[in-house]
């Protein structure tokens, strides 16, 4: 969650501190004074107690400088960019932000566990695989989107994918033994070189277990992602590329690293059916995914027509609502047990670590 302060304007956009006085300040135009002021108004009606520190801090810089809100507000920003440096000055302690504070308790107390969507083989209307989602154990209705964001936003963005990766392994134990498993994670945490290790620790078999990649790839990554996943790959790891169709980018990206599985993101889904542009580019997608040897899954589906469609494709995989909601509960995946034909089961925990080594 950004701290009350997060939304005022860096220093180079406002008068320095050691602007003059006067009532026309040179350098300084009403309109600047004027959004100075109004952003201080706006912190200081801000009620939320975890930020009361915030808002004393500003309440002092706007009292040692009356009339002056934009020196006032440059002063605080730099006192909190001082903070953020990791330095201390008279008077700049502050707690961690609300939102550091929260994964920090996530991350100490693992309040947060896995649910599963189903993957179907669309042509058997078997489950072949699942989609790892986390969900957070709290009060709020945050989705696991913000809590990750927020986490980014506190620099513990690692820490909390891996708190995740780990709880999501140790949930895959309890699944049929055919599924795979696709564990969302972003190109920073596939380049960790933690991530090797924590894989083999698990009892998940290297032939069932599939990273997703969820963001978008620097220019610079996709060789180094390439390289660093190639020995996985080597023991039977497959990558995913998620979202393919949202981002310009992403058909590059399935060129340069030639992904096992290409998902097709749910925006583009929710009109297949309807938009002939959307309809063109699946038809496309599933045209490169057979030059690469890929397999192609549909996210999103929520009706028959777009079930309808996404088969007419020759799209071979699905996941949405109206094939399958995510579950939390062990019963449910249970259910998930009748495997597709071929699909060999890779049960024991014994070989799993084996096939690692």
């Amino acid at each position: 969650m950004p701290t009350e302060s997060s939304n005022v304007p860096s220093p180079n956009e406002i008068q320095p501190p050691n602007a003059p006085a006067a009532g026309n300040q040179p350098g300084t135009t009403p309109g600047i004074r004027r959004q100075a002021a109004e952003i201080i108004d706006a912190v200081l009606s801000q009620t939320a107690p975890e930020n009361a520190p915030v808002r004393d801090q500003l309440r002092e810089h706007h009292a040692a400088n009356p009339g002056r809100p934009e020196v006032a507000l440059a002063e605080h920003i730099a006192s909190l960019r001082v903070l953020a440096a990791g330095q201390s000055g008279p008077g700049d302690a502050l707690p961690p932000t609300a939102g550091a504070s929260r994964i920090e308790s996530v991350l100490a107390h693992r309040t947060l566990l896995t649910a599963f969507q189903p993957i179907f083989d669309l042509a058997t209307d078997a489950v072949v695989g699942v989609e790892a989602l986390t969900r957070f154990v709290s009060n709020g209705s945050d989705s696991a989107d913000h809590w990750f964001a927020e986490a980014s936003s506190a620099q513990l963005g690692s820490d909390l994918e891996f708190a995740a990766l780990e709880s999501a392994l140790i949930a895959a134990q309890r699944l049929p033994g055919h599924l795979y498993v696709a564990l969302k994670l972003s190109p920073a945490t596939c380049l960790d070189p933690l991530l090797p290790g924590l894989l083999r620790e698990s009892v998940l078999h290297p032939g069932r277990t599939v990273l997703q990649l969820t963001e978008t790839l620097t220019d610079e990554e996709p060789a180094a992602l390439a390289s660093a996943l190639a020995p996985l790959r080597a023991l039977g790891v497959r990558l995913a590329i998620d979202h393919v169709g949202s981002y310009f980018a992403s058909i590059r990206h399935v060129r340069l690293l030639e992904p096992e599985i290409i998902k097709l993101d749910r925006d583009l889904i929710a009109g297949i059916d309807t938009d002939p542009l959307r309809h063109s580019f699946g038809e496309a997608m599933t045209i490169i995914a057979r030059q690469f040897g890929a397999s192609v899954t549909a996210e999103g589906i929520e009706t028959s027509d777009q079930l309808a469609a996404v088969t007419g494709l020759g799209i071979t995989a699905g996941q949405g609502y109206f094939l399958g909601r995510p579950s939390a509960l062990p019963r449910d995946w249970e259910s998930w047990n009748s495997p597709a034909p071929d699909v060999g089961l890779l049960t024991d925990p014994d070989a799993a670590r084996r096939a690692w080594l």
